[in-house]
């Protein structure tokens, strides 16, 4: 099969799907282990053929990625082999044996998820009493050992109102910030969802912290489901400019039991193949792969976006949130161009 021109940079691998914690907003409905679960022989195989594949940077996460037995060796494995590795963690179980383990490694950073500024929030979100302060010691023990650290706020209705408490726990400390928005997938009531005006909210309060302080002491950012174009607020978001979905573009997703997705966050209709049936370059350097992003026509825009001026760059926005609300690609109706051009009408 010929080479793709596409190369998977950013690899997100769900290295298993049990979790310690039950989250609402959970989009995975993580819990039990998925079935079937890779063995390490596989897992250290796909290190070494995602290395071939040009992958620069691979996350791994869960369900809970500290809970499988092997992590340390799928890690270390990818460190061998020359790319760069990052965890995103709900930190509960992060002691100092792990932690001992992790500076070994030099990861490039370990994502903590924070969900609420008091523990009451925090352990109602996340479904274990004291996990708040679990969270919180967690990134301390982090930080002592020069471990680059950030955190993950989803946001919802629930803890919407929780962004300035949030922002003094961790203010000056050396903790970057992703804030990004649930959407109604997993298990995820859809009553919680956020309003747009509720969003438009969120990415004032991302916009005025970015203004007020300066990267060191603050580095907070919008994930890719937070924006886009604003003519008002600026780019809040973690890149720079906003391309469109990379899913199956420069990013890949991998379930733990062997299913490949363009985004590990879309629905599993969009799984496209499975590394024990197909070698994984065979499935990504397939013409067919993310044919959605790769093949995109300005005429797959659907709703608004279609009359977009940034459709054809923007693509209609996060796949995940366009699919997960409307039921199909290209139509994301949490945008902050739009929701501007709304304000502007009234």
């Amino acid at each position: 099969m010929a080479k793709s021109k596409f190369i998977p940079v950013s690899v997100v691998w769900e290295i298993t799907l049990a979790c310690n914690m039950r989250c609402l907003h959970c989009g995975s409905a993580a819990g039990k282990t998925r079935a079937g679960e890779l063995t390490t022989k596989e897992a250290l195989n796909l290190c070494e053929e995602l290395k071939e594949l040009g992958t620069r940077l691979i996350t791994l996460m869960g369900g809970e990625p500290f809970l499988r037995e092997d992590w340390h060796i799928i890690a270390q494995k990818i460190k061998d082999l020359g790319m760069d590795l990052t965890f995103i963690s709900n930190g509960l179980i992060i002691d100092k044996n792990i932690v001992t383990q992790l500076k070994k490694l030099d990861p490039y950073a370990i994502a903590i998820s924070l969900d609420g500024g008091i523990s009451e929030t925090h352990d109602f979100i996340r479904g274990i009493k004291g996990s708040f302060e679990k969270c919180i010691s967690c990134l301390e023990l982090l930080k002592k050992e020069d471990i680059p650290t950030s955190i993950i706020t989803t946001i919802h209705k629930k803890n919407v109102k929780e962004l300035s408490k949030i922002r003094e726990l961790i203010l000056g400390k050396g903790i970057a910030w992703q804030i990004q928005m649930a959407g109604p997938t997993g298990r995820f009531p859809s009553n919680l969802l956020i309003s747009k005006e509720e969003f438009y909210s969120v990415a004032m309060f991302i916009s005025s912290s970015r203004n007020q302080y300066s990267l060191k002491e603050l580095p907070v950012m919008g994930a890719h489901n937070f924006g886009y174009h604003s003519h008002i607020l600026g780019n809040i978001m973690i890149t720079p400019i906003w391309r469109g979905c990379q899913a199956g573009i420069t990013t890949m997703g991998i379930q733990s039991n062997g299913g490949v997705k363009g985004c590990l966050s879309l629905p599993d209709d969009y799984v496209e193949g499975n590394i024990r049936n197909k070698n994984i370059s065979d499935l990504w350097n397939n013409p067919s792969f993310a044919s959605y992003n790769r093949h995109f026509k300005k005429e797959y825009l659907k709703g608004d976006c279609n009359k977009c001026k940034y459709g054809k760059r923007c693509k209609g926005g996060c796949q995940t949130v366009s699919t997960s609300l409307t039921g199909e690609m290209h139509n994301n109706p949490y945008c902050l161009y739009m929701i501007e051009k709304e304000i502007i009408k009234k």
